[in-house]
């Protein structure tokens, strides 16, 4: 089990996604807290050592500490802006 972390700015950007998408979102947080990673890309580029995790047309792009069970997701966002 991992310990998810949300900052206030990727919280920020969850509120103003509409709730339909707001659900597949968290349903997909709820796959990480549990250390489900099926189907998550690393990144590559400045964001290499971060993953994504695919919510419909949203991303969750996130960094999992190695020696402690702590994910700490970096940015909610549309696919067209989140990289």
């Amino acid at each position: 089990m991992y310990k998810v972390i949300i900052p206030k700015l990727a919280f920020k950007e969850l509120s103003k996604i509409y709730k339909v998408n707001q659900k597949l979102i968290f349903s997909e947080i709820k796959d990480l807290e549990k250390g489900i990673f099926k189907n998550d890309k690393a990144l590559n580029g400045k964001y290499k050592g971060k993953f994504r995790k695919r919510a419909g047309n949203y991303r969750v792009v996130y960094f999992k500490e190695n020696d402690i069970l702590v994910i700490t997701i970096i940015r909610i966002a549309h696919r067209k802006e989140v990289y």
